[in-house]
């Protein structure tokens, strides 16, 4: 942990990658408090003498999501890791705890999605509809307990909401995810709803350097409200690989 703000997972001269507590917005407007403020304030404290600090943010999470985030620290580093996430060769696994027994135990989810327009949230859409996008998830299930499923999932895309909506539809809404029709709670009660944590971790991510092009893999530990589910230590433990395409 470095600082009470900012806990680094991984870092040189060309990227780094962050854990995100859940709650915070990756990005925000000026005067809002957001994960990119407090990194870039983080890395103002480590160079005092730079005038100005670079910070490219080539993906996010979303607000009630924790874990794993990767943030550029010059243009070239971020042009190299935007075009991976473009590519769809970054390695993105998550593990979220589903209220209900997801069956069959591994599988694939495929559906259309939208966003819905002037709303934060996404809703299943007709492969027809001018605004649906083909969404793709790979999920196994790592263990049944009382409250539900603790499920690992790899993302072939990236939408809007994709694992919450996907996940909800089914009739499997991730705990504390009232926006998704959760009925379940998770984490502390926050004062604004907003803030409040789901489910949701970003437990690994798999990305090319953009200097050396060797492959880079960070873990993100747990937050401390992951513990009330009580998940298996041997399991919770370990770094799992990602899911086989």
């Amino acid at each position: 942990m470095d600082g009470p703000d900012v806990e680094i997972l991984f870092q040189d001269e060309h990227c780094l990658v962050v854990n995100k507590p859940p709650g915070v917005l990756t990005q925000a407007p000026p005067g809002i408090d957001s994960l990119e403020v407090r990194v870039r304030a983080w890395l103002q404290r480590r160079s005092p003498e730079t005038a100005k600090v670079y910070l490219g943010v080539p993906h996010r999470l979303d607000r009630p999501v924790s874990g794993a985030i990767l943030f550029a620290l010059n243009r070239r580093a971020a042009q190299r890791l935007s075009a991976q996430f473009e590519k769809r060769t970054v390695q993105k696994l998550y593990w979220a705890c589903l209220q209900g027994r997801v069956e069959p135990a591994e599988g694939v989810w495929k559906d259309f999605v939208r966003k819905v327009p002037d709303q934060p949230r996404a809703e299943i859409a007709p492969m027809e509809h001018p605004e649906a996008l083909y969404a793709v998830l790979h999920y196994r299930v790592l263990g049944y307990l009382d409250w539900g499923s603790w499920v690992e999932i790899r993302l072939d895309t990236g939408r809007y909401h994709q694992i919450r909506i996907q996940a909800a539809s089914r009739g499997h809404p991730v705990l504390g995810d009232g926006q998704y029709g959760a009925h379940l709670p998770f984490g502390p009660p926050a004062a604004d709803v907003r803030e409040q944590p789901i489910a949701l971790h970003a437990r690994t991510l798999i990305f090319h350097h953009p200097k050396s092009k060797q492959s880079v893999f960070v873990r993100a530990p747990l937050p401390n409200c992951w513990k009330e589910l009580q998940l298996p230590e041997i399991l919770s433990s370990i770094a799992d690989p990602p899911c086989d395409p």
